[in-house]
């Protein structure tokens, strides 16, 4: 008897498991990115930090297959283009490359 219930409980957990598998709907990838990044780039145009994120850009571009604009913000060292991309649309079409003294030093020297 002690069988009979463990086949049924057995027999119930894989029918319950199979349902559940079956209600759920798949999720479906969303196309990203549709259209132009642009990758910032805090610094004047011409300097190692220009250099380095257009390399980057460009293999971001070949991977994605979408253009990514590179676009020289100076100012404040480095802090205007930081924080137009935190001010920016949180989608992931902009995005920042910067250095410890971008992300840690000037947030702290410039306030």
């Amino acid at each position: 008897m002690k069988r009979a219930y463990q086949f049924i409980a057995t027999a119930a957990v894989i029918v319950a498991m199979i349902a559940g598998a079956l209600a759920v709907d798949p999720a479906l990838a969303q196309n990203w990115p549709t259209h132009p990044m642009t990758l910032v780039v805090p610094f004047s145009a011409g300097g190692s930090s220009d250099a380095i994120a257009r390399i980057v850009a460009d293999g971001i571009s070949n991977n994605l297959r979408q253009p990514v604009v590179v676009e020289n913000v100076t100012g404040a060292g480095g802090l205007l283009g930081g924080s137009r991309v935190a001010r920016s649309t949180p989608d992931g079409y902009q995005f920042v490359i910067g250095n410890v003294g971008t992300f840690a030093q000037s947030q702290w020297l410039y306030k």
